[in-house]
């Protein structure tokens, strides 16, 4: 297991209050895959709240696989997580919900900037 994995998952708890405003909750499980090896990791959804842990004692509401090189691309910005689902690399299945909402914990890819800055930029320029 990367460091930068085991940072994501204990910055989530710290992160959830000002990302998860909305009435979402229910449990994701993450499956990453090395090889013949599989670390499961669940993560407790709720508005203003995420609880992550290493077993769950009921079923998760989503799963999600993904190796743990792909999941470590995505935990420093280098992958996408939605790229990554339609390009067959990693598979999802369950409550959508939790999917999109573990996205808002992902960072940006280095360099991107916010579409509304870069037009506020321009319009700074162009008056």
């Amino acid at each position: 297991m990367s460091e930068a994995i085991e940072r994501f998952f204990a910055s989530l708890p710290a992160r959830a209050p000002a990302l998860l405003r909305s009435p979402i909750s229910g449990t994701l499980q993450i499956d990453l895959t090395d090889g013949n090896h599989t670390e499961h990791w669940y993560v407790a959804l709720a508005p203003g709240s995420a609880r992550v842990s290493r077993q769950e004692e009921r079923p998760a509401d989503a799963v999600l696989t993904i190796g743990t090189p792909l999941f470590e691309g995505l935990v420093t910005g280098r992958e996408a997580a939605l790229s990554a689902v339609l390009r067959n690399e990693a598979t999802f299945g369950g409550h959508v919900v939790l999917f999109l909402a573990l996205r808002r914990f992902l960072p940006d890819p280095p360099g991107a900037r916010d579409p509304r800055e870069t037009a506020r930029e321009h319009v700074r320029r162009s008056a």
